[in-house]
């Protein structure tokens, strides 16, 4: 067993899958703490699936290791699937029976005391909203509800960690983020683990904490959104842009001085000025004591689109 793992939800030691001549997944080293919200982020084919099927001992690694909650998902595939929740991209249920009835079952599956089966079901169909069509067969349902039902599943279970794959797939924006929505309160609540593989951007940042970005089988960043922001932006949080009539060696100076600046950079037009708060109105003040005319000015916050082009460009 790692050092580490007793510190952590997952964790994963140089973890490779190779299919033929193709490197599937390549040294992967994830580190995801307890009770984090973590985005899996990557484009379609990037290895996200294989990794997660890696981590619930579904396939086995060509070598490396995969651990969950301390158990090594390998050698000991039952514990890890004791403990986790999982939702593939295509849930799949017995679409003529209902809602109640699939749960029930999926508790039975996992041993659940008879006594306690009604309760768990009843609540975790509470909890996603679902109360009202537990009687309904699932071959009625839409795509959001479904989603709905697989977290419902989950709940059931009440795992150490939750496992998504693309779990917005296919829905509508609007039911899209009433899932994210819902997944983050879950996990909040019950202080559950979440690993939640995208490739859609705006969902990663809504609701994770921390992400890694995968490209070609390569994890190619790992860390906080507000670090990997950061050190995207040049270390700061934000970036002003500014436009003058012309730009002098003394206005860089001035603006280089306050408080707050880390880094500015100097185009053709532009001054682009790095820096960890909004200093908007001291650049405007210290650019006219210098003798400056202010042509333009614009501000930006690190985004997630900012991290993911900068890494995807540099693999």
């Amino acid at each position: 067993m790692s050092a580490l793992t007793e510190q952590l939800a997952v964790e994963t030691v140089n973890l490779t899958k190779v299919y033929g001549q193709a490197t599937v997944a390549d040294r992967l080293n994830l580190h995801i703490a307890e009770g984090d919200i973590f985005g899996f982020l990557g484009p379609n084919g990037a290895g996200k699936t294989t990794t997660i099927l890696m981590l619930l001992g579904l396939t086995e690694p060509t070598s490396g290791k995969a651990y969950v909650c301390g158990y090594d998902s390998t050698r000991e595939p039952l514990q890890v699937k004791r403990i986790t929740g999982y939702v593939p991209e295509r849930v799949g249920f017995y679409e003529g029976l209902t809602a109640a009835y699939n749960l029930a079952y999926i508790a039975r599956l996992n041993e659940l005391p008879e006594k306690m089966v009604a309760q768990r079901v009843n609540e975790a169909l509470e909890v996603v909203g679902l109360t009202d069509v537990a009687e309904k067969k699932v071959g009625e349902f839409s795509k959001g509800m479904k989603q709905r039902l697989a977290f419902a599943d989950i709940l059931v279970k009440k795992p150490r960690v939750a496992i998504l794959d693309e779990p917005t797939a296919g829905i509508d924006p609007e039911g899209a983020g009433q899932i994210l929505d819902l997944i983050a309160d879950i996990a909040r609540e019950r202080k559950m683990t979440v690993v939640m593989s995208s490739h859609q951007l705006n969902h990663v940042e809504r609701i994770c904490d921390s992400v890694g970005i995968l490209v070609n089988g390569r994890l190619v960043v790992e860390g906080t959104v507000s670090q990997l922001g950061k050190d995207a932006l040049g270390g700061g949080q934000f970036k002003i842009e500014i436009k003058l009539t012309e730009i002098t060696s003394d206005i860089v100076e001035a603006i280089q001085r306050i408080d707050g600046v880390i880094n500015v950079e100097r185009t053709v037009e532009l001054l682009v000025i790095s820096c960890s708060r909004d200093v908007r109105s001291q650049i405007a003040r210290v650019v006219i004591e210098a003798g400056g005319l202010l042509v333009g000015m614009k501000i930006r916050s690190y985004a997630l689109e900012d991290i993911y082009l900068k890494y995807f460009r540099e693999a």
